[in-house]
């Protein structure tokens, strides 16, 4: 009885250990972290594109989002929505300049200051963000000085609110200061200069951030680290976004328009031009284009259809391609900024095939007016032919293979050459070709 009393007892202890075991909770599984990599300038498609991957961070409660950050800068307004985005962010985000030889220029600059934990790749630079006039026109003294005074708040704001070098961020908008990995480092504009991302994340692990009122001990080292590179759709507008792919689209559309109007019905041009044309004005409208420019384009292809309709000797071709000059000059011209205006390569190629293509157009239809008529009654004038039989006033010639009705004012014998003077019906008026 002993014996079964005790080994009752040892079934039951066994019995509560694994019960007790398997009701223990599971260890929670390790945050990972997301990797947006950002190596444009910065417009409405990358704003897109870090609010996508922002809400994927907050679904999968990452433990950090890592910008890789490469850009000459970009639109204030793009880059004022990327700045809210982080700082409005419940995950934590750390901007890294990365990899060697990248830069945070311009709106890059502010982008930085936002991060919760700023960081730099070893021959990489930041700074530069003096605001500049967009959309082709020059500010006045009062505009710039309202544009950069509140640039130069914005900035403080930012650094302030990390506890970043202030006075530098003022002077980055202010003198357009840039800064060397290095010196950043040492003047507190960013927290760390890290190898690769491995490094960066190793030594942020316990870090403490400000969240809104919360603190956040960030725990990274070692963590499962997914890369979230941009989509199709972000791709393709960011090809878009591009001056010189905007300059070639809003040319092909008006191509595409006017060889539509020279000859209604063919619809494949107009098709092709009307796509290229919208897709055109998307992409001036996140560049912030000079319309004035794209009216003087659109005044130049006028001007050549109108070379065609119009014998005005040039002159309308000539105010076409000046007209078109203009307008690529002043299309992207104003930005001081080389990544948001057209490159002279592609601006003067564009230009000099415009001009031979309309040049030899017009040359054509010049030629094809002043062309003898090979048609019709008129045709026949100049022609040379046969004498079929003696014409004494009236006779037969052969002329372009057929037999015709002739008639002369001098006699002309069988088997002499003449030449047509005229058409009186369906008789040829005709005299003797001189040999």
């Amino acid at each position: 009885m002993t014996y079964f009393v005790r080994r009752l007892l040892i079934s039951t202890i066994a019995l509560l250990i694994a019960l007790s075991g398997s009701a223990l909770p599971a260890a929670p599984a390790a945050k990972g972290v997301l990797v947006a990599t950002i190596a444009a300038p910065i417009g409405p498609v990358t704003a897109d594109y870090l609010a996508e991957v922002l809400e994927r961070a907050a679904e999968e409660d990452a433990a950090l989002l890592v910008i890789e950050l490469d850009t000459p800068g970009g639109l204030d307004s793009a880059m004022r929505q990327m700045v809210q985005a982080i700082l409005k962010s419940r995950v934590p985000v750390a901007v890294y300049v990365s990899p060697q030889g990248a830069r945070a220029a311009s709106a890059g600059v502010l982008i930085t200051l936002a991060a919760d934990v700023a960081a730099m790749s070893p021959g990489t630079n930041i700074g530069a963000a003096h605001p500049v006039s967009m959309g082709g026109g020059t500010m006045d003294n009062t505009m710039s000085r309202k544009v950069e005074n509140d640039a130069a708040a914005y900035a403080r704001s930012l650094a302030a609110g990390r506890g970043r070098n202030v006075d530098w961020a003022e002077s980055a908008v202010r003198q357009s200061a840039s800064l060397s990995e290095k010196d950043a480092l040492d003047r507190k504009v960013v927290d760390l200069v890290a190898s690769s991302l491995p490094d960066l994340l190793a030594r942020i692990d316990g870090r403490e951030i400000r969240k809104g009122d919360e603190t956040v001990i960030l725990r990274t080292k070692g963590v499962p680290v997914t890369r979230v590179p941009m989509g199709l759709r972000h791709r393709v507008l960011s090809a878009l976004a591009d001056p010189n792919i905007a300059y070639i689209l809003m040319m092909i559309g008006v191509y595409g328009i006017y060889f539509e109007l020279a000859s209604p019905g063919a619809v494949f041009p107009g098709v092709v031009g009307g796509i290229s044309l919208l897709l055109g004005f998307y992409s001036l409208q996140t560049l912030s284009a000079n319309y004035a420019g794209f009216l003087l384009i659109l005044l130049s292809v006028i001007l050549f259809f109108l070379e065609l309709k119009i014998q005005s000797h040039g002159a309308l071709a000539i105010g076409g391609i000046v007209a078109m000059v203009l307008g690529s000059l002043m299309l992207f011209r104003e930005s001081a900024d080389p990544f948001l205006r057209v490159s002279w390569t592609v601006l003067i190629t564009m230009v000099a095939l415009s001009a031979v293509f309309f040049a030899a157009v017009i040359s054509l239809a010049v030629r094809s007016q002043l062309r003898k008529t090979s048609t019709g009654p008129e045709g026949m004038v100049g022609e040379i032919g046969e004498a079929v039989t003696d014409i004494d006033r009236m006779g037969k010639v052969r002329v372009v293979g057929e037999l015709w009705d002739a008639r002369s004012d001098r006699p002309v014998r069988k088997g002499e050459r003449v030449i047509v003077k005229a058409l009186d019906g369906m008789t040829l008026v005709v005299e003797k070709k001189d040999r």
